[in-house]
């Protein structure tokens, strides 16, 4: 028996210059280092230059993608950007990363689910992947997170940071077509828009005309965010018949350290095995995921073969897993 999957070739990041430390903030709000770590474990971010939009830094991310994978920009016959920090209201970010890595053909288009954008981008991409529709996928998480934050709100603009990355798929047919194949294994998604007020920005075009400011209940975000969660990863162990012991890697959304430790705690899942990057990117949103898959990736943790656990929550709220065999 055999079956397309959708198998990760390469992946790339890539970070604004400009970085800025606790301290940093701490002259712009009241705050502290001991603060910021105590609570979310962030130490420093990366914020765009002025001029540097989304679409930059999602091409950054894309052409190293690119060079991983050894395959050439005019062999990808799809792009999903994930975002909520879009260059413009519209044309979607994806077009203009598509017309700046020189591609003419194939669809190209965004997905806006805020933190979990890169979960569902990859779920989005699996099954296009998979239905045969298209060959070569570009699957991006890019943000500029620092334009939608009030820089006078301590409580919400010591999270946040900008950056992106990326990774390139392609259908392969795959014998066995089980637990064991390479590729994405198991999907899960899910929203309950009753929960918009407790993380969102309050602006739009179609409300206030502006663009807004990012505001968060983060009580009640917390609260929500472990249940959620573990909600999404145990549909993917039921899904797969993996456990919690069978996984290599977990690379959770990087929105802060105390959600990340008890969600890999109340699933069981050793300490060892938790990628962690929120301490030195902040909460990059749709980019958080696959920053850390670049950096897990660059220091030699995940390789070919390795079993690697994805999630994310964020605004909505949505929250989503994936299952990835290396």
């Amino acid at each position: 028996m055999s079956r397309l999957r959708s198998v990760v070739c390469g992946g790339g990041a890539y970070l604004p210059e400009r970085i800025m430390t606790n301290s940093d903030i701490a002259g712009l709000v009241e705050t502290s280092d001991e603060w910021i770590v105590q609570r979310t474990g962030i130490r420093a971010r990366h914020i765009a230059a002025d001029g540097e939009t989304t679409s930059m830094l999602a091409v950054r991310a894309a052409q190293a993608a690119l060079a991983d994978a050894g395959v050439s920009a005019d062999e990808i016959d799809l792009i999903v950007v994930a975002t909520s920090t879009p260059d413009y209201t519209f044309p979607a970010t994806a077009t203009q990363v598509q017309a700046e890595l020189g591609i003419t053909h194939g669809a190209a288009f965004d997905l806006q689910a805020v933190c979990s954008g890169f979960v569902f981008a990859l779920a989005t991409a699996d099954k296009f992947l998979t239905s045969g529709s298209h060959r070569r996928a570009l699957v991006i998480g890019a943000e500029t997170f620092s334009r939608l934050l009030d820089w006078s709100d301590r409580t919400t603009c010591v999270l946040f940071g900008d950056g992106a990355g990326a990774l390139v798929l392609e259908a392969q047919e795959v014998s066995g077509g089980g637990a064991g194949d390479r590729g994405v294994l198991t999907t899960h998604l899910r929203s309950d828009g009753r929960h918009r007020n407790k993380l969102f920005v309050d602006g739009g075009p179609g409300s206030t005309r502006t663009v807004g400011h990012l505001r968060m209940e983060g009580r009640e975000v917390f609260r929500h965010a472990v249940g959620m969660i573990t909600d999404v990863i145990e549909d993917a162990f039921r899904a797969t018949g993996f456990t919690a012991e069978d996984i290599d890697w977990f690379v959770p959304h990087q929105a802060n350290k105390r959600i990340i430790d008890a969600s890999a705690q109340k699933l069981g899942i050793a300490p060892e095995k938790v990628v962690i990057t929120v301490d030195q990117h902040g909460n990059t949103s749709a980019a958080s995921i696959p920053l850390a898959l670049a950096a897990a990736r660059a220091d030699g943790r995940i390789k070919r073969g390795d079993l690697v656990l994805l999630e994310a929550m964020g605004g909505g709220f949505t929250w989503g897993s994936a299952l990835v065999r290396w």
